[in-house]
């Protein structure tokens, strides 16, 4: 990434993408803006981006249909923003593939802070994961229903973990939720934020820690040796990666 972090801000409101565009400038950022959909993606035949902050709502295509298409094509940063902080949004949101999402009033400092932390976390994936196969959510489901993590097999359809004799591994739901969240998004580091949206869409037991218990109980099913985790890898001060060239 350059010293100065190129962001392309996407809304239809005039006033609020120039606030954001002045503030972020100041702040060391290369700020390009656009309107619409259309305008982005000019904007990006002209020169890539590091991050771009979509709104959700606009004329024409909208964000969420815009930052999927942009996930399918690219590993460009993604974050939303709405007027609407329902959390169906958030969800739908991080499943097409966004990085992270804030609602609308927005708090410029911090919209900043999350910028920033979206950046550090994609600097820290590049460093630490630079050959790992990524592929949008879309793409994995359609290829295949059964994926291999590690020493097993999840079946998405049938919410069945099988082990390496093809015998049934008992799972739970929230379990499954989250090997659901990882085969679904191969290669990217997911924060617990972002794992207790997907995993726990209506907000229930809504701790960041509670994931790290769940993820060290997935870890003794789909991990050769539980205690050197390959299949679900943590990312210092990023979040967790599944890793699906793990050797089993």
């Amino acid at each position: 990434m350059a010293d100065s972090p190129a962001i392309i801000i996407c809304d239809d409101e005039t006033d609020l993408r120039e606030a954001i565009a002045e503030y972020l400038t100041r702040r060391g950022f290369a700020v390009r803006q656009a309107p619409d959909a259309a305008a982005l993606r000019h904007l990006l035949t002209e020169s890539t981006a590091d991050l771009v902050l979509l709104d959700i709502a606009m004329p024409g295509e909208d964000g969420l249909s815009l930052a999927r298409a942009l996930r399918a094509e690219s590993d460009i940063g993604i974050v939303m923003l709405s007027a609407a902080g329902d959390v169906v949004d958030r969800v739908v949101g991080l499943e097409v593939g966004a990085d992270d999402y804030i609602a609308k009033p927005v708090d410029l400092r911090e919209l900043l802070a999350r910028l920033r932390a979206v950046l550090r976390r994609r600097e820290a994936t590049a460093a630490a994961l630079p050959a790992l196969p990524t592929a949008p959510p879309t793409r994995l489901l359609a290829a295949a229903h059964r994926i291999r993590m590690g020493r097993t097999w999840l079946d998405l359809e049938a919410r069945r973990l099988t082990g390496p004799e093809g015998q049934e591994i008992p799972l739970g739901p929230s379990e499954f939720a989250l090997l659901r969240a990882f085969a679904e998004r191969p290669g990217r580091v997911l924060t617990r934020e972002a794992l207790l949206e997907l995993a726990h869409p209506r907000g229930d037991e809504h701790f960041d820690r509670s994931i790290d218990v769940r993820i060290a109980r997935i870890r003794r099913k789909v991990e050769a040796v539980p205690d050197r985790p390959a299949v679900i890898r943590t990312i210092r001060g990023a979040g967790y990666v599944f890793d699906p060239s793990a050797e089993s």
